[in-house]
């Protein structure tokens, strides 16, 4: 496969997916139909659009792009390559080639989205790392947008796992976005793998990302929201996924939270409820997680007072009848095993 004819005709301008698509179906190679003449072209393209393609690609960005591609991690993947993900044929606009850097045979391992908030709670990220830790290790990659909060955590635990991770990015390759997980994409790049449909140089414009969701989703079997607002783009992720005939799972959470609203509207709308891997993995139809996850934790009294929600100093010296030495000892000894976290303005909520 030359990847400079495709490369080439993705580099004219304002040539989307749905005519490249095209000129591949009249022509069968990007190599074709950037040789073809006005007439044949205006068979396939309005006038425009063909004389853009006559006018030839931006070879600034095609010089730059076979630069890049001089790195042994870094390719394209296109429709005619034969581990192209055929889940991809079920997105609208499926892309005609995406770029690549890292582990390319993650492209052929069984899938799931999970996706939740840029401002996550403790919790919500613990639970987006359990789980995801736990489907990689029960053979499913984990697909996320590399983004802050449960995208981040999602990509951590499937980078833990046996079955690695997978980030679908609305920039160009060479850009990092945001820059706080730069070591993240680091990782994902040695360990696991990140792909992008925009072309080197594409900055993080606002359009692109609810774009790239329908790709996050293609990819899957399914997808898991961990904490949303009603509004998040997480939701059209799983929107996505929902028209794609994808499964849906949610993770709930407190009644009180406006996190747990995106959540809690896709349970009521027919989303598996998942408080465990497991969950998710007989949806599927695969064999269930073998580890801790279903053996009961040691009773603790101070963290059934707690319960899950943030909770201050006061409301635990009522719930428990302790004094608010003994309480405030009890919380720095849980913060400190990881178990609780503080949070701003005097709260603390539980991890596990």
């Amino acid at each position: 496969m030359d990847a400079a004819g495709w490369i080439a005709l993705g580099a004219i301008e304002g040539l989307g997916g749905a005519s490249y698509r095209k000129l591949l179906s009249a022509f069968g190679d990007p190599e074709i139909v950037l040789k073809a003449g006005r007439g044949d072209l205006c068979k396939v393209v309005d006038s425009s659009l063909a004389s853009r393609i006559l006018q030839g690609p931006d070879q600034t960005l095609v010089e730059k792009t076979l630069r890049w591609l001089e790195d042994p991690a870094c390719g394209i993947v296109t429709l005619a390559d034969e581990d192209y993900p055929r889940l991809l044929f079920d997105v609208p606009d499926p892309p005609p080639f995406f770029y690549f850097k890292g582990n390319r045979a993650l492209l052929g391992k069984k899938a799931l989205a999970v996706v939740g908030s840029r401002n996550a709670t403790p919790q919500g990220i613990e639970n987006a790392r359990q789980i995801s830790r736990a489907l990689s290790d029960s053979g499913l990659s984990i697909v996320s947008g590399l983004a802050h909060g449960i995208d981040a955590a999602a990509h951590e635990g499937g980078l833990a796992g046996a079955s690695s991770s997978i980030a679908v990015i609305g920039t160009g390759m060479d850009i990092r976005y945001p820059s706080g997980n730069s070591l993240l994409a680091q990782r994902l790049e040695k360990e696991g793998l990140i792909i992008s449909e925009f072309p080197l140089g594409m900055p993080p414009l606002a359009g692109n990302f609810p774009r790239r969701n329908r790709i996050i989703s293609g990819l899957c079997l399914g997808c898991l929201v961990v904490e949303a607002g009603i509004r998040s783009g997480s939701l059209i992720t799983a929107r996505y996924a929902m028209e794609q005939g994808r499964e849906i799972f949610a993770v709930p959470g407190s009644i009180h939270s406006p996190l747990s609203k995106g959540p809690h509207k896709l349970i009521k709308q027919g989303a598996k409820l998942v408080e465990s891997a497991n969950d998710i993995l007989e949806e599927l139809n695969l064999p269930a997680y073998a580890s801790q996850e279903g053996k009961q934790l040691v009773q603790d009294s101070f963290l059934d007072a707690m319960g899950f929600d943030p909770v201050d100093q006061d409301v635990l010296c009522e719930r428990t009848g302790l004094a608010a030495q003994a309480v405030s000892a009890r919380l720095l000894e849980l913060e400190m095993s990881g178990i609780v976290k503080r949070m701003a303005g005097g709260m603390y909520q539980r991890l596990s």
